[in-house]
């Protein structure tokens, strides 16, 4: 009994002790450096694909439907599909857990490799950088043989997907998939869970043109990393600490070396931030993932930092998003939900006027998880999206839990001004297929 209250205290005490530990690394204008340092050697690749690398064809068809361009993506995925997609160069660049895929922005198929083609791994997160034309994606690879877990970090020489790469082999030891990537002018970051070191960062000009780079781990985590669209060296990232944002910047000291700084630590004050319950499917008592409260991208446009995310409304997962100032307030938040049906793993885009297309998906006890869109112009009321725009149907029931982090939307990085989105829709067997849409807006 003695033994059972003593362990209960040192538990209750090493909580306590993290807890601190976390309060101090979240004080604001508390300047930390990196933990350490590493110098990785690219592996260069001349090429999207060689004559050694079989292609892939997947997806392709383009039509109109409901109004808007649309065009499929993989179709050949499991429940664990993970697509992402990135938009610059005149292409749309296409990844997933199986493989890669280059198609034209009329959504004609150009080229396709698998991952094993890129040094291996899983769960990739894509970004198209406008400022320095490249495109750039993670893959975790946990099954090494030196059991250092690397995430390869790979950048495009130029905005043409089809040509040069480099590859990043960044150790994560003890970590674990499902990190987010980010950039900004001069950076980026990269942080995932688990391991004393969860953040690190690397010079986008050292990446873009193949040199070595030193990669610089921070202790603990900073948060997910943002997609920094807005013209600005620094790299923001942002995390939810229960009823707080906490947001935090990666800049450069004096010497030039990156250093962390916490710029904001807010009470959000949002009444629903719950994690959201899992959602059921038609002809089956088996549920599926909704995802999660923290985001999957969050956006730097006009100075402010934009999300979605699925929450516990009611007892449904619904999606909600938000406009928020560098310094955490909320500008703005709007909700998706409707007490008949589930809305769940969403993403966001903001285009240069502050147009806002979210993609989500929607299943309920009537209906298999189906791909579906809203989109708001700036000069629309505060908070409120236009109605919801269906983009196909599911045909079948998961047979699992795992829906993995099906949905990605993205800005078009050669006019700033269109926003594309890539959805899942669950097919006869219950495995993922995608939909890629294309929603144009007007310049100003």
């Amino acid at each position: 009994m003695h033994k059972k209250i003593y362990f209960s205290l040192i538990t209750l005490l090493l909580v306590s002790l993290i807890s601190v530990a976390q309060e101090q690394s979240d004080v604001v204008n508390q300047v930390v450096k990196p933990s350490r340092t590493e110098v990785v050697v690219p592996i260069h690749k001349a090429v999207f694909r060689d004559s050694l690398c079989k292609q892939r064809v997947q997806g392709g068809n383009p039509r109109i439907q409901n109004g808007y361009l649309q065009f499929d993506g993989s179709l050949d995925g499991n429940r664990q599909v993970d697509p992402q997609i990135a938009v610059g160069g005149g292409f749309v660049f296409h990844g997933t857990n199986s493989g890669l895929v280059i198609y034209d922005k009329q959504g004609n198929y150009i080229d396709g490799a698998s991952q094993k083609c890129f040094n291996n791994g899983i769960d990739p997160k894509l970004f198209y950088d406008a400022h320095n034309k490249v495109f750039g994606f993670d893959l975790w690879v946990y099954w090494d043989k030196a059991k250092i877990k690397p995430v390869n970090i790979a950048i495009s020489e130029t905005s043409d997907p089809r040509g040069a790469w480099n590859i990043y082999p960044v150790s994560a030891s003890k970590g674990v998939d499902g990190g987010g990537i980010g950039y900004s002018k001069k950076w980026i970051g990269y942080s995932f869970p688990g391991g004393e070191d969860r953040t690190f960062v690397l010079k986008m000009r050292e990446a873009k043109s193949g040199k070595t780079a030193t990669v610089y781990h921070f202790p603990g985590t900073l948060g997910h990393p943002v997609f920094t669209q807005d013209s600005t060296d620094d790299l923001y990232f942002f995390k939810i600490a229960k009823e707080y944002f906490v947001i935090t910047k990666v800049t450069e000291d004096e010497t030039g070396s990156p250093v962390s700084q916490v710029v904001s630590k807010k009470k959000h004050g949002l009444k629903n931030i719950g994690y959201p319950p899992k959602s059921p499917q038609k002809g089956t008592d088996q549920v599926t993932s909704s995802g999660d409260r923290n985001p999957k991208n969050l956006v730097l446009q006009n100075g402010f930092l934009w999300f979605s995310q699925a929450i516990n409304y009611k007892g449904n997962s619904a999606v909600q998003w938000h406009q928020v100032k560098l310094d955490g307030s909320i500008v703005q938040t709007g909700l998706i939900y409707d007490k008949n049906t589930n809305y769940i793993q969403t993403t966001i885009g903001v285009n240069k006027n502050n147009d806002v297309l979210v993609g989500f998906q929607e299943t309920n006890a009537n209906m298999f998880i189906s791909p579906r869109m809203a989109f708001r112009y700036a000069k629309d009321p505060a908070g409120q999206l236009r109605e919801i725009v269906k983009l196909g149907e599911g045909t079948g029931a998961t047979d699992g839990v795992a829906w993995g982090d099906y949905s990605g939307t993205a800005i078009d990085g050669d006019n700033g001004i269109d926003l594309w989105t890539i959805q899942s829709r669950a097919n006869d067997k219950g495995r993922g297929e995608t939909v890629i849409v294309k929603v144009p807006f007007k310049n100003k």
